[in-house]
């Protein structure tokens, strides 16, 4: 994730302008007390609770947190360390659609500042509702260098990055199954989404018939067909404005895609939302805003 947007920010994709008519396509969500002078990215919104949770680090993209808030009320709570947090740097959280695990990168193993001790790791949700210690997961899925943004595709397959070799080229997108408890089978994605350049987040779509991929240049798409997934291609200049586009979600629906990008001074990172098939509920509103603007209204 920081060797990604280092690469993507020190070979700077040219500015392009958003295409005309889509200025209501993409749109920025910086909601009062989430967007700061900071880098925030990579959220993920608990089913059970609708919390949101979402990494902040420094403008230069260093010292990952996984942070959380919620509604109380009032507006989006002031955001502070999630529940499953240990020491080092720690990103990418995802959540299953049943809200029962979460899925995120870390390394609390060692405390390490250091990238290339990023591994996969999974909390468990308790009858109480808790979170129970978080579970490294083992190898092969785990490796000696640095794993990115683990996400479950609805066939059981789960994607993440990796800088292990074997690949094509530097970071490859992979994917790992569990074939009996504890055991798993890794192998790469293949040449349609992997390059010799890198590639660093995968998210498959809620029906698994999409892949979002984030490499060199930004975000790209892939379409799942009968021999498996199609050559990649770069999503459009209203998404991909200057290649440091990071951190995907999609809505549970599908239809609608949340990203962070580096907007520069004076706020760098921020998100936005792209509802290429027009406007949902989604992300979910803080009833404290619409209450609110209600109020403002009369």
């Amino acid at each position: 994730m920081k060797h990604a947007l280092l690469v993507l920010l020190g070979a700077m994709a040219p500015l392009y302008g958003v295409i005309a008519g889509s200025s209501n396509v993409v749109k920025p969500w910086a909601p009062s007390g989430i967007s700061s002078e900071l880098f925030e990215s990579h959220a993920a919104f608990d089913p059970h609770s609708g919390d949101l949770y979402f990494v902040r680090s420094s403008k230069s993209f260093s010292g990952w947190r996984i942070l959380t808030s919620h509604c109380d009320g009032k507006g989006w709570t002031k955001p502070v360390p999630a529940p499953f947090a240990a020491d080092g740097v720690e990103a990418d959280p995802w959540f299953t659609p049943d809200g029962k695990s979460v899925y995120f990168i870390s390394t609390r193993v060692t405390g390490s500042q250091k990238s290339k001790d990023l591994d996969i790791w999974r909390a468990d949700r308790g009858e109480d509702g808790g979170w129970k210690p978080a579970v490294r997961l083992p190898a092969p899925v785990n490796s000696d260098e640095a794993e990115w943004f683990p996400r479950l595709a609805p066939d059981g397959w789960l994607y993440f990055g990796s800088n292990r070799p074997g690949g094509f080229g530097k970071n490859d997108i992979w994917r790992a199954r569990e074939t009996s408890p504890g055991h798993w089978t890794v192998e790469n994605a293949g040449p349609a989404i992997n390059t010799a350049g890198n590639e660093y987040e995968p998210l498959p779509s809620p029906d698994g018939k999409r892949l979002i991929v984030m490499a060199d240049g930004g975000l790209y798409e892939s379409h799942m067909t009968p021999d498996g997934w199609s050559p990649r291609v770069k999503l459009g200049p209203e998404v991909n404005v200057n290649g440091s586009e990071i951190g995907a979600l999609f809505s549970p629906s599908g239809n609608s895609l949340m990203f962070a990008r580096d907007t520069g001074e004076p706020k760098s990172g921020e998100f936005f939302v792209w509802q290429p098939q027009g406007a949902e509920a989604w992300p979910p509103a803080c009833a404290a805003s619409t209450a609110q603007a209600a109020t403002a209204r009369r």
